[in-house]
């Protein structure tokens, strides 16, 4: 009978391009390990360079650069005696540059792997940086064989059956498979598919953090050969799993933290192992906060700013910046004009005395009627339209940067997915900022993502979940003024966005014509906005940004 062989999952956070750090935490992961009598040790794919790296690639100092730290990196290794580790890195060959997986032993590389398929849509880019490789890996040890295929290889069956004909019984899957909501359930269902069918167990291990529009949530997890879940990590926290394999046997053993655990007031995050009953807006939640606080921790901002209306979105906003990096961290601005209702005033008062932020007050009226005047020469007695409305949201977003560059905090957007695909939002107005943690979440999902907030802890006052939403902009406004109702609306653009459905098959589904045909015109032209807008995480299956690549300048209607 085989020996039994322990295997380790290290779901780390890499930056990209910061090498030493990411040494640091492979470095880590593998000590931990070895303390521990792990056998192999599986990291995320490229965890020594950072997922994605983009053009970086393309500079050969960076490569050479990464080499030399790769080098470093065996030769701190070789103190972990007989540990088998898989490390996810760039290695450049008379071929090209390749996407690869070397297995380091004793501070050696006994064998490397190049990533053969190599994705190119949504938003991946892999074929323009890297050269794919065409041949299995696979080692033994203890009696038991053992492949080798990172992220992309094991969504299409021909790599898995290529290392099953080698030999593999498990196959080591590196992984940087950016998060969206419902992911953690294909993946499994595709790993099954593909690998498990092929009578081979699966051990699958991804990468967690959040870099520029990307969030990656870990959720790392093994399978048997019969495709059972033996041990899945919890999403968006450094974890290191351990499971034990011996013949056709996988059992979990155990989970252990990696880094110090960070904690937020919704949720305690150093809970290891994935439960399964939590709710959606949970795991959303969670990817926010994550995003959030690595885009300013990585990007070296301590601080972020934000206008807080007394609507819902910029409260949730609010909470997610609070819960990401603390209340101390967070400064808020209630700019009210004539428009402005008190109650949003008042709401807004309420929430930063429940959440214990810095919070001020700059009335917006007297700047208004400055610029009004300095314009009424131009504009001759022309009818007031949305140039004035316009106008005071650009007020607010000058009076926003002018804060930002005053205490170095990064001014945080409020704008909602609704809003950026029909271009309800103001260019160099509530558009202006640095990051935009709602940019991909419909504005029906920001209610309930308020109301489950709120079943933590009731730091949204409640009149801003149930009160009309309004920008406030003119009297009595409302946003159903100018769009149809938000669950109508995000029905019609996750359809026509997400699905890519004309709009004859969004008609037929019982949408209104004259609903369909508004949206659509009103996604086409906003494009030029959305190019101009700041960067924020993506949730759903598609998102504004690089996953979403439409010209500016067409011709064709949805």
């Amino acid at each position: 009978m085989e020996a039994p062989i322990l295997i380790g999952l290290a779901q780390i956070n890499a930056t990209v391009g910061r090498f030493t750090d990411n040494a640091a935490l492979i470095l880590q992961a593998a000590q931990k390990a070895h303390e521990q009598g792990v056998d192999i040790l599986v990291l995320p794919e490229l965890a020594l360079v950072g997922y994605q790296p983009e053009d970086l690639v393309l500079r050969p100092e960076f490569i050479k650069q990464q080499a030399s730290e790769f080098e470093k990196l065996c030769a701190s290794l070789a103190t972990l005696t007989d540990l088998h580790v898989l490390i996810g890195h760039i290695v450049k060959t008379a071929a090209g540059i390749h996407n690869c997986a070397s297995l380091v032993v004793n501070g050696r590389v006994e064998g490397v792997y190049f990533k053969q398929e190599l994705p190119n849509y949504s938003v991946f880019d892999e074929k323009r940086y890297f050269t794919p490789g065409n041949e299995p890996f696979v080692f033994n040890l203890k009696g038991h064989c053992f492949g080798v295929a990172v992220c992309e290889d094991t969504w299409l069956p021909r790599v898995p059956e290529q290392a099953a004909q080698a030999g593999a019984q498990t196959l080591l899957v590196l992984n940087a498979s950016p998060y969206t909501m419902n992911k953690d359930d294909q993946r499994i269902k595709v790993m099954q598919e593909n690998i498990c069918k092929q009578e081979m167990a699966v051990v699958y291990c991804n990468m967690v953090g959040g870099q520029d529009e990307l969030v990656f949530d870990g959720n790392s997890f093994v399978l048997n050969r019969q495709g059972q879940l033996v041990q899945e990590l919890n999403t968006f926290v450094q974890a290191l799993g351990i499971v034990q394999v011996q013949g056709h046997a996988v059992t979990a053993r155990q989970a252990l933290p990696l880094m110090p655990a960070r904690t937020t007031n919704a949720l305690p995050y150093n809970e290891l192992h994935k439960n399964n009953d939590e709710p959606l807006e949970s795991e959303i939640w969670r990817a926010l906060v994550l995003a959030t606080q690595d885009y300013l921790g990585k990007n070296f901002f301590k601080k972020a700013l934000l206008g807080l209306s007394g609507g819902i979105d910029s409260a949730v906003v609010l909470v997610v910046a609070v819960d990401a990096i603390g209340a101390e961290n967070v400064q808020a601005v209630m700019m009210p004009s004539e428009y402005t209702a008190d109650i949003s005033v008042t709401d807004s008062q309420d929430m930063a005395q429940r959440l214990g932020i810095s919070y001020h007050e700059v009335a917006i009226a007297n700047m208004f009627e400055a610029y009004l005047g300095a314009l009424s020469p131009i504009f001759q007695d022309l009818p007031v339209d949305t140039t004035e409305e316009n106008l005071q949201a650009r007020i607010r977003g000058t009076l926003l940067m002018a804060m930002s560059n005053k205490f170095g905090a990064v001014v945080l957007t409020t704008g909602n997915k609704s809003e950026l695909a029909t271009g309800y939002c103001t260019l160099y107005g509530d558009m202006v900022g640095g990051f935009a943690m709602l940019k991909d979440l419909p504005k029906t999902w920001v209610y309930r993502l308020a109301r489950w907030r709120n079943s933590i802890t009731p730091v949204i006052p409640e009149r801003i979940i149930t009160r009309p939403p309004s920008a406030e902009l003119r009297p009595d406004q409302t946003d159903q003024d100018s769009l149809p109702e938000y669950d109508i609306l995000d029905g019609i653009i996750e359809r026509m966005m997400e699905q890519d459905q004309s709009s004859a098959e969004i008609m037929a589904a019982g949408y209104s014509r004259h609903d369909v045909e508004k949206v659509a015109r009103l996604l086409k032209i906003n494009e030029y906005k959305r190019r101009q807008g700041a960067p924020g995480p993506k949730l759903t299956r598609r998102a504004f940004g690089r996953d979403w690549r439409y010209p500016i300048t067409n011709g064709y209607h949805f």
